[in-house]
């Protein structure tokens, strides 16, 4: 089992900018495929970004391209979330997720992870 636990969310007014971390634990989880996704009320889980092991591939999507960075840290198994000039568009509950079947290729669906965090609270005010 792989446990993540997300932290840093919370309030910020528009063009603000809020990073995110994701501690991850138990089974071996330094070369897993790691990804955020976001989920507003009343929407489908969207991915946001996603980063592989040896960080050769990133991704993004296209409404975070410019504003967001993904990272990731292997020796603290930590991947993170910069995200700048936020805006309320991307209020939303932030997940961390985990592809413990890959390696390299970065997926971008939700049902591509197989491990998840519980989620924080992103809040972006206008």
């Amino acid at each position: 089992q792989v446990q993540l636990v997300e932290s840093g969310g919370g309030l910020v007014q528009t063009g603000g900018s809020l990073r995110l971390s994701c501690a991850a634990s138990g089974r071996t989880s330094s070369g897993y495929v790691m990804a955020w996704f976001r989920q507003a009320p009343g929407n489908e889980r969207e991915f946001v970004a996603g980063i592989n092991w040896s960080l050769s591939t990133l991704r993004y999507a296209d409404s975070v391209k410019g504003r967001f960075t993904i990272s990731r840290d292997n020796a603290k198994n930590t991947v993170y979330l910069q995200m700048n000039s936020l805006v309320p568009e991307d209020t939303a509950v932030y997940y961390c997720a985990a592809d413990s079947t890959g390696w390299i290729r970065v997926g971008t669906r939700a049902h591509d992870y197989d491990y998840w965090g519980q989620g924080t609270q992103v809040t972006v005010s206008s």
